[in-house]
């Protein structure tokens, strides 16, 4: 039994997350590890923000959690995610699970010397790094998310907010 962390999903999230995940295969190797084991070290690594490699042992190996992190990326599991908690959120809060209304607003955020493109320089908040652009509905809740470079301008993202991808 490993340690329990507050990043640890809880049963009614797990019971809620476990219909959208990938049955394993009846050919092949079989798991070795849980997903809950794994998606409970993705959100150790989001929220705590540390290196995949600096998982504690008590979690699955970095590189197992990684591919599974990376996997669910690449096959839009993620986005499905999101979708399903914001509907499950705003029907119960009392509102439509579909937004009818939303915002945008951009962040620039500064990055490291070293870090990956894109990388750029924003005048006006006078930062070098990245620019994210969200929208969100009434609640608050992610619609979109868009990432670029700093020094693209406000107007010149619309496209990748509204039609990501």
């Amino acid at each position: 039994m490993r340690k329990s962390y507050p990043t640890d999903l809880c049963d009614a999230v797990w019971t809620c997350l476990r219909s959208y995940l990938p049955t394993p295969n009846a050919e092949g190797r079989p798991r070795t590890h849980s997903l809950r084991d794994v998606l409970d070290a993705i959100f150790y690594v989001l929220r705590s923000g540390c290196h995949w490699r600096l998982l504690p042992h008590d979690f699955p190996p970095w590189s197992t959690v990684y591919y599974h992190f990376r996997r669910f990326r690449l096959t839009g599991l993620w986005s499905l995610i999101l979708k399903a908690v914001r509907a499950a959120e705003r029907k119960r809060v009392g509102k439509n699970p579909q937004p009818t209304a939303a915002i945008v607003d951009s962040q620039s955020v500064k990055t490291v010397e070293e870090s990956a493109h894109p990388s750029g320089y924003d005048a006006h908040k006078n930062v070098k790094g990245r620019k994210r652009h969200l929208l969100v509905d009434t609640l608050g809740l992610v619609l979109s998310v868009y990432v670029t470079s700093a020094d693209v301008q406000d107007r010149g993202s619309g496209h990748g907010v509204f039609w990501p991808g």
